[in-house]
């Protein structure tokens, strides 16, 4: 049974697991802005995997998982995704989408909208023939709130919880209403028009992944699943379908020798 080391690089965190099978082993959260090699080979090298499979938003850091993995798996439309692309021009959706388009056929099904709450929220549409379609780009909830910090005299950085009530009774739960609340029907607006638009006969499944999809999808049931590991599944059955023999996969040391 293949082993895989997943790389997920977002805005904010990379995320690195071992696959085994269908079970993701534990998760490392890196600092995007400041990973380096060192932090990669750290990880590895106490794990033994067959392959490597990257996915990023962040391109200026490919190259620090390639000079540590040279022959890392990078997601990309021409690979065999295990779900078909109806879209203008596929080298334009990020890899973290087409993972997240992965894992939801192959663990949820088809039709489906994955709404992934990270730096960005993104919806992105499967759709009835099993094909991922396009999708919508939002401002991520910590976005929208640290704007309000950044542009105003007064407003204060707010850690992002559950509001008690929807009146807030201090500047600071004034403003976790306002965030919390109006992002819910910021996501549900959107969920709506999606839906009159390409499933007016259907109902999709509804899938949540990211950072904040458990706060978002607790308060009212606008989900059918939320799956925090959706991407990292996504990643793996990408894995499963284009890393075909299993082979000893050794990090390369920083000056760029021949592994031990």
């Amino acid at each position: 049974m293949k082993r895989f080391l997943l790389i997920d690089i977002s805005n904010s965190f990379t995320k690195v697991a071992v696959a085994h099978g269908e079970k993701i082993g534990r998760i490392h959260r890196l600092p995007t802005p400041t990973l380096a090699a060192q932090d990669l080979q750290k990880i590895a090298s106490s794990k033994v995997f067959d392959g490597v499979i990257l996915s990023s938003v962040v391109p200026s850091k490919n190259k620090v998982v390639l000079k540590t993995f040279p022959q890392a798996c990078v997601i990309a439309p021409n690979l065999d995704l295990g779900v078909g692309i109806d879209y203008p021009d596929p080298s334009a959706i990020g890899a973290d989408r087409l993972a997240n388009a992965a894992g939801c056929v192959a663990h949820h099904g088809f039709p489906a909208i994955v709404v992934d709450f990270g730096t960005a929220v993104t919806f992105d549409v499967i759709s009835d023939a099993g094909s991922y379609i396009g999708g919508v780009i939002a401002p991520g909830l910590g976005a929208m709130t640290n704007y309000l910090h950044d542009r105003t005299a007064l407003l204060p950085l707010i850690r992002l919880r559950e509001p008690r009530s929807v009146v807030g009774r201090s500047t600071k739960d004034a403003m976790l209403s306002g965030a919390i609340h109006g992002y819910r029907g910021l996501v549900r607006n959107i969920l709506k028009k999606i839906q009159e638009e390409k499933f007016p006969l259907t109902r999709p499944h509804l899938i949540a992944t990211g950072g904040d999809a458990e706060l978002i999808a607790s308060g009212e049931p606008l989900f059918d699943i939320v799956d925090p590991l959706l991407t990292l599944r996504g990643l793996l059955k990408i894995g499963e379908k284009n890393i075909p023999a299993p082979r000893k996969t050794e990090c390369a040391s920083t000056d760029r020798r021949a592994p031990r």
